[in-house]
């Protein structure tokens, strides 16, 4: 049934699409103990599979009232997803965070798998060569442009 990783990812994003407020609060340790594992297992999956590239925000606070709290982000047209983006990319965006990003816009049938596996070719800058200093600069500034495309309605 896949490892504990992909099956608590699974349960979250099963609850996530149930709600209709677009997010949902749990207790750590409740959901550690419906996995029979320990919390920093719960944390691993929320940094790695829950990231703003993705479209989640996650909210956590630790203690004995602690929770957490993941809010699914909007993907219409100039949905919260996009306006997020755009503000975190900043100046400079990852090979990393553009493949996680990418994965969301194929999620959410903004790009087809074969318009993504382009944009992630583009965006590697496996072809450019070690000349070219500043990729991450350029990705964001790519990545930016292509999420404001996504957005617009008045394309051909």
């Amino acid at each position: 049934m896949g490892n504990l990783a992909d099956r608590i990812e699974k349960y979250l994003k099963q609850i996530l699409e149930q709600t209709s407020e677009g997010f949902i609060i749990l207790q750590r340790s409740e959901l550690a103990g419906e996995f029979s594992c320990v919390p920093s297992q719960i944390n691993y999956v929320l940094h790695t599979r829950f990231t703003v590239e993705r479209g989640y925000l996650v909210e956590s606070r630790r203690g004995g009232g602690g929770y957490l709290r993941i809010i699914r982000l909007g993907m219409g047209i100039e949905g919260q997803y996009q306006q997020v983006m755009r503000q975190l990319i900043g100046d400079q965006l990852s090979r990393e965070r553009t493949n996680g990003l990418v994965d969301r816009l194929v999620e959410e049938e903004l790009v087809t798998i074969r318009e993504a596996a382009m944009i992630k070719c583009v965006l590697s800058g496996n072809d450019l060569g070690g000349e070219f200093k500043d990729w991450d600069v350029l990705r964001a500034r790519l990545m930016k442009t292509i999420l404001t495309t996504l957005s617009r309605d008045d394309l051909l």
